[in-house]
């Protein structure tokens, strides 16, 4: 490996956007519109993930000789737990109720999305791809090391790199998702085949009572104008102030996005009279769509389910996109089609103690998700070999 600098970046306006997309979406590999540099640096130009909001950006960047970006890692000093997905409040409370200070801790993810993706970046065609995630890697824990950080947290991880991680010594973690994979369905009757006939029965009906009285919009790239994400920012507020107790994102965040974003955007309405009532704001990859927000100014029967999930599938069938990921959580996803997914992150804790606790825990906790996603597998509601359709 030629001589490499290793350095942090406080902000990405700070790094050449083609530098960045180079790595974190490097050719062959779908595109993820989270890793680009045009969604983290809209996170942290609007306000919603800085220092103030307990989002300090210390991204890790490795040059070349030459001055040239050959690998990063998206990387934060969190002052909290808030945004991830992934649960570690129990191992703060422990380690603090021990006389420890578990924040501010390292967290390397895409800010507020549950979504696996690549983590230690590195451009198309560098010889020692490996070499260069390891070198990511122990910069980022002699970072944790030099600031007396507890922790470096690295959430969403894939597979290949769960395993690879596991291997040098980080603790291991699984959790679950529901994703819809599109078998190539031609259309979402053919997808409904598939269901078991009280299955089918039921969506049908739920889609049916749904739709009364609306009329669905699906808006992406230029076709989206201001007064639609003003009307979306609307239901993103309601739903964000009761489920969380603030939003995460500002309306600044949603003007970047379409300036930067609005082809890989999909805005879902529902609508009364030509009115939005109701509206999902989707993500479009190269394979995947990304449900992420929701909202709605009345409550209907079965609203969420049709804006959310049956919605997204008809587009994804209509675009040949592979699945659907409808954010994290939702047992009741089962039922309409959204199978359970492992998700993975590994984790590197300093103090000898508390790593040694949370790693009793984390092997524990793999067996009972692993059984768990056993347990909904065998009851996805798709129908038994011989079964006629309806």
């Amino acid at each position: 490996m030629s001589e490499l600098q290793l350095k942090t970046v406080s902000s990405l306006s700070a790094v050449d956007p083609a530098a960045w997309n180079a790595v974190a979406n490097p050719a062959g590999e779908p595109f993820d519109p989270f890793l680009s540099w045009e969604f983290l640096e809209a996170l942290e130009s609007s306000g919603a993930a800085t220092r103030e909001t307990g989002w300090s950006p210390l991204h890790l960047i490795i040059e070349n000789e030459d001055g040239e970006l050959t690998a990063a890692m998206p990387l934060y000093a969190k002052a909290h737990s808030q945004g991830e997905y992934i649960f570690d409040y129990a191992w703060a409370d422990a380690y603090e109720r021990a006389g420890g200070e578990y924040y501010p801790k390292l967290l390397s993810a895409v800010p507020f999305t549950p979504v696996t993706g690549r983590r230690l970046l590195v451009r198309d065609g560098e010889i020692d791809k490996r070499g260069l995630q390891h070198a990511l890697l122990s910069g980022a824990i002699q970072l944790a090391q030099n600031n007396d950080l507890s922790s470096l947290h690295i959430n969403f991880v894939e597979q290949d790199l769960y395993d690879d991680l596991g291997e040098l010594g980080l603790l291991q973690r699984t959790d679950k998702q529901f994703h819809f994979e599109n078998r190539d369905y031609a259309d979402f009757d053919a997808f409904l085949a598939e269901l078991s006939s009280a299955k089918r029965k039921n969506l049908r009906k739920e889609r049916k009572k749904a739709q009364e009285g609306l009329t669905f919009e699906w808006l992406t790239g230029d076709e989206i104008q201001p007064h639609h994400w003003d009307a979306f920012f609307e239901f993103y507020m309601d739903t964000g102030s009761r489920k969380w107790g603030f939003p995460y994102l500002n309306r600044a965040t949603f003007e970047l996005i379409h300036d930067r974003l609005r082809e890989h955007a999909l805005l879902i309405f529902a609508c009364e009279d030509g009115k939005p009532i109701a509206g999902a704001l989707n993500f479009i990859g190269s394979e995947t769509l990304y449900g992420r927000y929701w909202g709605r100014l009345e409550e209907r029967p079965f609203l969420h389910f049709e804006v959310c999930y049956y919605q997204a599938i008809d587009f994804a069938i209509e675009r040949g996109l592979k699945r659907v990921e409808a954010g994290a959580q939702g047992g009741h996803k089962l039922a309409r089609g959204y199978g359970p997914v492992t998700t993975h992150s590994v984790h590197w804790i300093g103090h000898e103690g508390l790593r040694r606790a949370v790693d009793q825990y984390l092997e524990q906790e793999r067996y009972a998700v692993a059984d768990e996603n056993d347990y909904l597998l065998a009851r996805q509601p798709f129908r038994n070999k011989g079964e006629e359709t309806q």
